[in-house]
């Protein structure tokens, strides 16, 4: 069911957003399935504009086109070919610019410029049918001669937009099926929230006939199936386009204005949930409507131009003559509304809903109407909906009143009355709810305490409640506004979930785990070191925290970098034969920088000799400085911190290195370990290292929301390209040049190989770089992917000098 969200706040008050009021509805058994913005009319005429034709002459080569110039209020007029029969010079119009989409009930086209029969033309000029304005196809739309040249459409037309509330309704929740019903769930959910909040219905007159010339009889025969039947004649109305207001509200829940009679019926039955229906009072036979079971092999021909056999248990509401209307289905097109009626009579009833469930079943109709009955209207809200429908008919479609209200009410459909025990309530719930709250829900949902005790009520249910029939509805009806979700989970339960912020502990358990899943093992070392170690190396001794008693020159300060304590542990374990090792650490570094003491974590991996265990199947491969580059990346990017800047490392501590940044400040730096500080601890193979400034890192993370996103629905294309460079160049500059240069269709950029040596010039290397491109909204073909690969190669070219290497 669509809920217009516009209109519903026409019956209450409320300044939250739609996402809030579909939270609440959610809560309350009315589930949200789905939100979306509307246009009164679609593609709300983007692209048309008012133009006035300054000259139209008969095309050339076709008798029925005409060719047009119309001027838009751009400099130069627009040559148009027109086939509509009405088109003239002086005439102001409606032209959809080349661009402009046209939606037909088959689909839709875009305005192109081209030729007919030859002649150019730069657009369209439009009948009402085609821009969704109306109906009419006779010929073009002509507008008043103050409408001004270049205003675009959607302005002048005053093209509204909604959102719309799709609630997916369960069976029972009848009294929800109008704007008004949602309005009285939604305030009883803002009343026990403490937000005020009335649901109103516009108010209406009492129905004063000016006359009694068209009294038409009603007689109710079948008494079980139909307990309430309302009926007014007005005469001399005028059946024409409903006001603007009225159709952009029918459209926004996915009807199609007809006319104003039609679809005034059509808005209060989405207004107030209770059907309706009119008929064309001069197509009545002897002034009487008869309700009763289908007698004999009659047919009738519904409003869906179907002929259909009436079943001898089917209610149907007749004239004196025929059968006019499958009670509580669909009406008959015989005695509908059309263009020409002049004299109306307009019907309202309560069907018994298992009488028009059977007969909606045995035809296989499912109408708006049959939709609503077969569940159970409210049997009172019968005499508003019929003083509503006649305001606005009078008001919108003129007529006078012709004769007295007639409502046989042969039975009366009780408001249900039974005994609920407060205790009992409370243990179905499962906790004590006190018994002021409980009030305030249920007169909040119109159920009415007709007494109570201590521990006893009696409580009365308003007739549009059909559901609610015993005491466990009654806690059903507690609970939804309640809150489900406020429902305590006592010890019985065993399990909990546990919902708390994330911690920068928590962010160091999961790269801990992930560093260990992946072969590193965890060090600890001593925060107390070498003075020595940070007397050069790139660090200052002057900035080290030197202990006032140290116990040895070994434990004399404490540690400004985790790696020298991680070097040696790798040169204890090698000297004992195990040369293949990748070791991390998290651990405070300290320092005093102008009489400050400063404090910071970090996290630094390490790796050496073979990246994977020597075996028949697998080479040995030694580690590089690629494996460590590889190891930091990822950890950033299971961080969140996928965005970074690589630039050389100048660090002492590397022979060569490189760093990830973000902006001025340093992530991490990885490298090959200097070798002069690889002799002095006595290491004689390679070793990498990578430093994270884990305060900074942790802190960041923090920050970064995870969002999810759906899987590609189109295949991503590889190109490759060897590139040959001068040796200064560095591959993380191609990179950066490559995405900035192709932003759209660049996704991904990886470097496979890397030549230097033979039939290169001396200053020269080879990149082989591979590029991923793709296009989350279409399939790539060859000329988009060669179209990004030229820019691409372009840019290289210039900023670098790059040449691909044949």
């Amino acid at each position: 069911m669509k809920i217009s969200f516009s209109w519903l706040k026409e019956y209450i008050k409320t300044d939250l957003d739609i996402k809030e009021v579909s939270e609440i509805l959610t809560d309350t058994g009315l589930e949200v399935e789905g939100t979306e913005e509307v246009e009164s009319i679609k593609g709300g005429l983007k692209g048309v504009v008012i133009g006035e034709v300054m000259e139209c002459v008969q095309h050339p080569d076709a008798d029925r086109l005409k060719l047009t110039k119309v001027n838009i209020g751009q400099e130069e007029l627009l040559q148009i070919v027109c086939g509509a029969p009405n088109v003239a010079a002086g005439q102001k119009v409606l032209v959809a610019t080349i661009g402009t989409i046209i939606y037909t009930e088959e689909g839709s086209f875009t305005i192109k410029k081209g030729k007919l029969r030859g002649q150019a033309s730069e657009g369209m000029i439009c009948a009402e049918d085609e821009l969704g304005l109306g109906n009419s196809h006779d010929g073009i739309m002509i507008l008043p001669q103050d409408a001004p040249i270049g205003t675009p459409a959607a302005k002048y037309f005053k093209i509204e937009n909604d959102q719309v509330i799709e609630i997916g309704l369960t069976p029972n929740r009848t009294d929800a099926l109008g704007h008004f019903g949602v309005a009285r769930d939604l305030k009883a959910a803002l009343l026990h929230k403490g937000i005020q909040a009335s649901a109103d219905l516009p108010r209406v007159s009492d129905i004063k006939p000016q006359s009694n010339d068209l009294k038409i009889n009603i007689e109710i025969k079948d008494e079980d199936a139909c307990a309430r039947y309302m009926g007014i004649s007005i005469q001399n109305v005028q059946v024409q386009d409903s006001p603007e207001w009225l159709q952009n509200k029918l459209k926004a829940i996915g009807l199609k204005p007809k006319n104003n009679i039609v679809d005034i019926s059509n808005y209060v039955l989405h207004e107030t949930g209770h059907p309706m229906h009119v008929f064309d009072a001069d197509q009545l036979s002897g002034n009487t409507i008869i309700i009763q079971k289908n007698q004999g092999g009659r047919k009738i021909t519904t409003l869906d131009e179907k002929e259909r056999e009436l079943h001898n248990e089917d209610l149907i509401i007749c004239d004196s003559e025929k059968p006019l209307v499958i009670a509580g289905v669909m009406g008959g097109v015989d005695s509908s509304v059309t263009n020409s009626t002049k004299n109306i009579f307009i019907e309202l009833a309560w069907f018994d809903p298992v009488s028009v469930r059977k007969t909606a079943k045995r035809h296989a109709i499912n109408s708006d109407s049959s939709f609503r009955y077969e569940r159970g209207v409210d049997p009172e809200m019968t005499s508003y909906a019929m003083k509503r429908a006649v305001d606005l008919i009078l008001e919108h479609a003129g007529g006078k009143v012709s004769m007295d209200l007639l409502d046989v009410h042969p039975r009366t459909i009780a408001a249900s009355t039974f005994d609920v025990n407060i205790d009992r309530i409370n243990r179905l719930i499962g906790q004590e709810i006190d018994n002021q709250t409980i009030e305030n829900i249920l007169v909040s949902l119109d159920i009415k305490i007709k007494s109570k005790s201590d521990k006893d009520w009696t409580l009365e249910v308003p007739a549009y409640r059909a559901d609610v029939t015993r005491e466990a509805d009654i806690v059903e009806e507690i609970l939804r506004i309640f809150g489900f979700n406020a429902i305590r989970i006592d010890h019985k339960m065993s399990i909990s979930v546990a919902n708390r912020t994330k911690t920068a502990n928590d962010l160091k358990e999961t790269i801990s785990q992930s560093l260990s899943g992946r072969g590193f093992l965890e060090i600890m070392n001593n925060s107390l070191t070498k003075a020595t170690y940070f007397d050069g190396n790139g660090f200052k001794a002057e900035e080290s925290v030197e202990m006032l008693n140290p116990l040895s020159q070994d434990l004399k300060v404490l540690r400004q970098h985790l790696v020298f304590g991680a070097l040696e542990n790798l040169a204890h374990n090698i000297n004992r034969k195990k040369n293949n090792l990748k070791f991390y650490e998290f651990g405070s570094t300290y320092s005093i920088v102008d009489e400050k003491y400063k404090e910071q974590q970090n996290l630094v991996l390490l790796s050496t000799g073979s990246e994977e265990s020597e075996n028949w199947m697998n080479a040995k491969a030694a580690s590089n400085f690629y494996h460590i580059r590889s190891e930091a990346q990822q950890i950033l990017e299971e961080l969140g911190l996928d965005t970074f800047q690589e630039e050389n490392s100048k660090s002492e501590l590397f022979d060569y290195g490189l760093s990830f940044n973000q902006g001025p400040q340093v992530l991490v730096e990885m490298g090959k370990l200097n070798s002069s500080i690889a002799k002095e601890i006595g290491l004689k193979q390679e070793v990498f290292f990578a430093n994270f400034n884990w305060t900074l890192v942790s802190k960041r993370a923090l920050k970064v929301k995870r969002q999810f996103v759906d899987l590609p629905k189109y295949p991503s294309v590889r190109r490759d390209f060897a590139l040959l460079v001068n040796k200064e160049v560095e591959y993380a500059a191609l990179k950066r040049a490559a995405l900035k240069a192709e932003k759209k269709l660049l996704k991904e950029v990886n470097l496979f190989d890397v030549y230097e040596g033979k039939n290169l010039a001396e200053n020269k290397k080879s990149y082989a770089m591979s590029f991923i491109l793709s296009d989350v909204n279409k399939t790539l073909n060859d000329k988009d992917v060669d179209k990004a690969m030229v820019r691409i190669f372009q840019s290289l070219e210039s900023e670098f000098k790059a040449e691909l290497r044949a």
